[in-house]
């Protein structure tokens, strides 16, 4: 890893923690008020660069099954760098899931380091959660930020 990847990783990772404990909200992304897991990953975006990079349009929690899209990897390979198969995702980086192969990604996070990462967990907050097997094996894509 270079070392301006050591440097964003870091920053996005930092910028990540100032969010736990912000309670789970849909569509929202307010630091210390509520979001989504895309208002997380929005939020440290702004935290980072200032505007985000193109608008949002509203979306319902079952918005990736309704439009048969996989938007939410389109607008991360549009804004991200994506990280090479087999390359190991980096603290800092972004992670998207999907519930089943067939299915589009609809939930993201945030690389903490080891086996942990950093989301906004429904009916709840943002946490730090174990990258367990059954959220290793739902990865869909593993991306690095931009540099600043």
């Amino acid at each position: 890893m270079t070392g301006a990847e050591e440097d964003i990783g870091a920053r996005v990772l930092a910028a990540a923690q100032e969010w736990i404990g912000t309670p789970y909200r849909h569509q929202a992304s307010m630091k210390g008020v509520g979001c989504d897991c895309l208002g997380l990953v929005r939020g440290i975006w702004r935290d980072l660069y200032g505007a985000e990079p193109e608008a949002l349009p509203a979306y319902g929690r079952d918005w990736a099954e309704r439009s048969g899209e996989d938007r939410l990897a389109e607008a991360a390979r549009r804004h991200f760098q994506p990280r090479e198969a087999g390359h190991t995702c980096a603290p800092g980086d972004l992670l998207l899931f999907r519930w089943r192969p067939d299915l589009p990604a609809r939930h993201c996070g945030i690389h903490a380091g080891g086996q942990r990462f950093i989301h906004a967990y429904e009916k709840a907050a943002v946490i730090v959660s174990p990258l367990a097997p059954g959220w290793a094996r739902r990865i869909a894509g593993c991306f690095r930020f931009p540099d600043l």
